[in-house]
């Protein structure tokens, strides 16, 4: 199985520590060594970079840490920096300055106002699959794990210098779109294909790209892409992302070929899940799908990592359970980015510690067992830094 990750960064002057519409000069810098795996986004701040599938997550680690240091010497020669989050914590404008092109100016006359909070950052993951049915019962079998993947990945409490109350404001600003959240529950390829035809049809989206569901069959190469997790901000954080979704993706082919269904929760209860899951982060509650009662995100936490530990490998399973300790020890992004901020109650060192973050060296194949192969044994342990102290 292959995987696959594109991650979408932020251009910030780190002396002012606000956001920097000078994202195309970095990618025109960065593009000398990665070609066409970086590019300009929606916004003039906006960085977008993507690696190629691999079926190995050191190597799919590997690409990460190489790309990120790129595009950051890329910055750093502009006198600027870059970061990992999934919204920016300083200086954005409301109307963001829009990147040059046909389809963002189609965006702005189709959408108007929609567009102007989309200064957010996301980080997506393609699971390679066969062919779109397959791709569509994957989808079936991932949407009940969306309020999971949520509250683990959130990294988006700051929006135009305030906290937002919310542990993942970017999937928040996301449920605006009219085709956007939680995908449906598609009975076969036929009910997805009729139900895209008609949103493009009607002019509710521009086309398949403009398709919002946090998972969605790819209209342009063959993969499930996974659209839920913010910018994360570190290659640890991401790389634990693409391996649990790897995982979940496993598990759900294995029921796929023995003909199990995909359960089904109701759409509105998933929503409020996944709403429940952008407020709380890991540090509150969630709902739980099947009694519709309230439990400790912690708790929904581990019951996704003990639903992938039987499709991973000795080595990517180590790793994973100990990433997954840290993460509830330590907390998520969201989770650091206040405990930076509550060092000295000043935003500037949530931006300074998400630059550190951006090429932190947290990937750590030294640390794997002398047992195990370390060509194959991603180390998923982010490092415990004074900003690190979330709740335990």
């Amino acid at each position: 199985m292959t995987v696959g990750v594109e991650e979408e960064y932020l251009v910030v002057d780190p002396v002012s520590r606000q956001v920097s519409p000078e994202a195309e000069k970095v990618v025109a810098l960065a593009a000398a060594k990665l070609g066409e795996r970086v590019t300009t986004e929606f916004t003039c701040y906006q960085v977008e970079v993507r690696t190629d599938p691999h079926t190995s997550l050191t190597r799919l680690g590997d690409q990460l840490r190489s790309t990120r240091a790129v595009v950051s010497r890329a910055a750093a020669r502009l006198g600027l920096a870059v970061i990992s989050s999934g919204t920016p914590v300083l200086g954005q404008r409301t109307p963001p300055p829009i990147t040059p092109g046909d389809r963002y100016a189609q965006s702005v006359a189709t959408y108007g106002a929609l567009d102007h909070e989309q200064t957010v950052c996301a980080a997506h993951v393609h699971i390679g699959v066969p062919d779109e049915t397959t791709a569509v019962q994957l989808s079936n079998h991932l949407r009940p794990w969306l309020p999971a993947l949520i509250a683990m990945t959130a990294n988006s409490p700051y929006w135009d210098g305030q906290d937002t109350g919310y542990a993942s404001w970017r999937t928040t600003t996301w449920g605006r779109w009219p085709v956007a959240g939680p995908p449906p529950y598609f009975t076969s390829r036929d009910h997805f294909q009729t139900l895209v035809d008609t949103l493009v049809t009607s002019g509710t989206v521009m086309d398949r790209g403009s398709l919002y569901w946090d998972i969605r069959p790819s209209h342009h190469v063959p993969t499930l892409e996974v659209r839920i997790a913010d910018a994360l901000p570190t290659v640890t954080d991401t790389v634990l992302l693409a391996g649990v979704i790897k995982g979940l993706a496993a598990t759900a082919f294995t029921a796929i070929r023995r003909s199990q269904p995909a359960p089904k929760p109701g759409s509105e209860i998933l929503r409020a899940a996944c709403w429940r899951a952008a407020h709380d982060g890991l540090a509150g509650d969630t709902i739980n799908l099947r009694t519709g009662r309230l439990e400790p995100a912690a708790v929904l936490n581990k019951r996704l990592a003990d639903t992938v530990r039987a499709a991973l490998g000795a080595a990517d399973l180590a790793s994973l359970q100990a990433a997954q300790r840290h993460l509830l020890t330590h907390g998520n992004g969201a989770d650091r980015q206040r405990a930076a901020y509550r060092q000295r109650r000043h935003l500037p060192d949530v931006v300074d510690h998400l630059i550190h973050s951006m090429t932190a060296l947290d990937y750590c194949r030294h640390s794997v067992s002398d047992r195990q192969d370390a060509s194959d044994a991603p180390c998923l342990l982010p490092p415990h830094t004074h900003h690190s102290n979330g709740p335990t």
